[in-house]
């Protein structure tokens, strides 16, 4: 499994990518090979403000549908609009293509409570 290091992680398997007071987030190579093909992508609409924790969306597998959780609040500046039509560049290019939400950090903070890569790669 890949798991860069510049990154922060989850225990639900969400990825994190912070510069200059805005993030990036996607799913984590573990889980979109834990999914299976990815077929549909649902995300809440730009300008949508979301705490830690809370759902920012929806991917939908052939057999199951995942829920997607806000590693850390702040509110959604730009959606990655390529994954309604192709929503298998998640399981091409997860920490790429694939991202998934772009968002202005409401406590910059809390991104230093998540996980680096090493202590991810021990719960995957």
């Amino acid at each position: 499994m890949d798991t860069p290091d510049d990154l922060y992680y989850t225990d639900d398997h969400e990825w994190l990518r912070v510069e200059n007071g805005t993030a990036t987030v996607g799913i984590t190579d573990f889980a979109q090979s834990e999914l299976g093909d990815i077929v549909f992508v649902e995300l809440e609409p730009e300008g949508t403000e979301l705490g830690q924790d809370d759902i920012f969306g929806t991917v939908e597998a052939v057999k199951t549908v995942s829920e997607l959780y806000m590693p850390v609040g702040g509110t959604i500046t730009a959606i990655n609009t390529e994954l309604e039509l192709s929503p298998e560049v998640v399981n091409e290019d997860p920490y790429g293509d694939g991202w998934m939400i772009e968002i202005e950090l409401a406590a910059p903070d809390e991104a230093e409570e998540l996980m680096g890569a090493d202590a991810y790669a021990e719960v995957t």
